[in-house]
């Protein structure tokens, strides 16, 4: 795999877990603010997770069409050095969240077809990061963590003028064949590294670490 591979571990909920995580080598932990998900936290909850990551580990917030006062509130209580916005945000709204926090910001974006590359582009011009992830079902509760890939040839060729992420149905048994075939710098991993729904488990996170990383 190439050197300097980044991985992002998200959903993470107890300060053990982001000191397992960071010592494991990941470079981002991050945590959900989001209801519906089983990873959600409390303010408290994220506050005592955020507090033990390690210099150097970028704690990010991972938020779903949230409004100025839960961004408000989330980045008084948590500290913090990214947004991840993982809803229908607008290019402006990107742009607006960057503002409003002082902290750059990652915008997910979901791909099932070649028809929805085009969004990827128009956020390019407006975040710091893209987070391309699987497209969840019609209808269904959550934008992401769903544990789904999609055709990753849909991304051969394609770069981008900033850092971007690869999310959607990585696991430790994937994770390397996901870097060769996307050509990927950057992984980000939540339900592929949990023994049930919200429940991370340790050994996962490290075997996925050292896939990414062989």
């Amino acid at each position: 795999m190439p050197a300097g591979v980044r991985v992002k571990i998200c959903g993470l909920g107890t300060p053990a877990l982001v000191e397992e995580a960071a010592s494991a080598g990941a470079a981002y932990v991050g945590f959900v603010f989001f209801p519906k998900s089983p990873r959600h936290l409390t303010l408290e909850a994220a506050r005592a997770a955020a507090l033990a990551a390690p210099v150097g580990v970028a704690k990010v917030a991972l938020t779903v069409n949230a409004d100025d006062a839960a961004l408000d509130a989330i980045t008084a209580e948590v500290p913090l050095d990214m947004i991840q916005l993982h809803g229908s945000e607008s290019p402006e709204r990107v742009a607006e969240v960057r503002a409003r926090t002082g902290l750059p910001v990652m915008k997910a974006v979901g791909i099932a077809t070649a028809d929805d590359l085009a969004a990827l582009d128009r956020y390019a011009t407006a975040a710091d990061q893209l987070l391309v992830d699987a497209k969840p079902a019609p209808g269904g509760p959550l934008p992401g963590g769903n544990g789904i890939a999609f055709d990753w040839t849909l991304l051969k060729g394609r770069r981008w003028p900033l850092p971007w992420m690869l999310a959607g149905g990585l696991t430790p048994d994937n994770a390397a064949e996901a870097l060769r075939r996307t050509g990927a710098r950057q992984l980000d991993v939540s339900s592929g590294v949990e023994g049930a729904p919200g429940e991370k488990d340790g050994e996962l996170i490290r075997a996925f670490l050292r896939a990414a990383h062989a």
